[in-house]
């Protein structure tokens, strides 16, 4: 399927500001970027960096006192691949390839080692594989409300259950969570998301489950074969779209994500377990 995305951004900048950005789509073999243009104003000398195992692409920029904006656009044209939940099944821990082990620790904001009890108590007897996966994100849909203002850029997974609320940053992070908690190797996304409304950033995760990657979206807001890669990362801490180290104020955001072929999605969204990365069953096994 073939999208038009991008941003724009702006800031008041009240003293020289260093920014990190991650908003560019990552480099993926699923992901063919057809065009693409990024525009700074003003246009500071840039430092780039992919990050060569997830492909997050970032953007370092220097910029000195007042107004800052930023404009990113894209068309991309996104594969996915396609299969029956019914078929994954679960990788024992004992077998998962050594460089998964960071997607099975707890991080910043995933305290899966604090939600253990919680996470056996309420899915250890479920059938293994995408179905137990699944099941948690029905759970996290029906009893975790989705409010906005609910929690902050500071809020861990085990407050969000606690608090029975939040937004999409925090449904991906209590999903991370249980899913660590349970042995299955989980990391966070960002991505642009079609079909959100209102359009914006949109948070989601990957568990990995038979040698590869699928995508899980527990606030059921998007279309799964319409989440457009920008980061992956143990949490949110380390794929935020803007990191600012200085004095500023942003002024506006706007995100969209649109169709190519200018036509809107009909029908009911997908079933079938959706991944967009290549099948790893033996990385850092070597």
């Amino acid at each position: 399927m073939r999208y038009t995305l991008g941003c724009s951004l702006s800031y008041e900048i009240l003293s020289d500001t260093l920014f990190i950005f991650n908003l560019e789509v990552a480099r993926l073999k699923s992901l063919r970027i057809i065009s693409e243009s990024l525009v700074l104003s003003p246009d500071p000398a840039r430092r780039t960096y992919v990050a060569p195992d997830v492909r997050n692409r970032y953007l370092g920029v220097n910029v000195p006192a007042g107004a800052f904006s930023l404009e990113y656009a894209a068309e991309v044209d996104l594969t996915v691949t396609r299969a029956d939940p019914e078929t994954i099944g679960e990788t024992p821990v004992a077998e998962l390839p050594l460089d998964i082990l960071p997607f099975l620790l707890p991080s910043r904001f995933v305290s899966s080692d604090r939600l253990t009890p919680f996470a056996q108590a309420e899915f250890g007897d479920l059938p293994q594989g995408h179905r137990r996966v699944n099941a948690i994100c029905n759970w996290i849909h029906d009893h975790i409300a989705y409010v906005r203002g609910a929690s902050d850029e500071e809020t861990t997974a085990d407050e969000t259950l606690l608090a029975r609320a939040g937004v999409c940053r925090d449904f991906a992070h209590l999903g991370t969570a249980f899913c660590r908690a349970l042995g299955i190797p989980a990391r966070f996304v960002s991505c642009y998301a079609y079909g959100l409304v209102p359009c914006d950033f949109h948070a989601v995760f990957e568990a990995y489950l038979d040698g590869r990657w699928w995508l899980f979206d527990a606030t059921r807001q998007a279309n799964l074969d319409g989440l457009v890669r920008i980061g992956v990362g143990r949490d949110a801490a380390e794929i935020a779209f803007s990191t600012p180290y200085g004095a500023m104020k942003p002024t506006g955001m706007e995100i969209r994500i649109d169709r190519a072929d200018g036509q809107a999605e009909t029908g009911p969204r997908t079933v079938d377990a959706i991944s967009t990365e290549e099948p790893a069953p033996h990385a850092g096994a070597a």
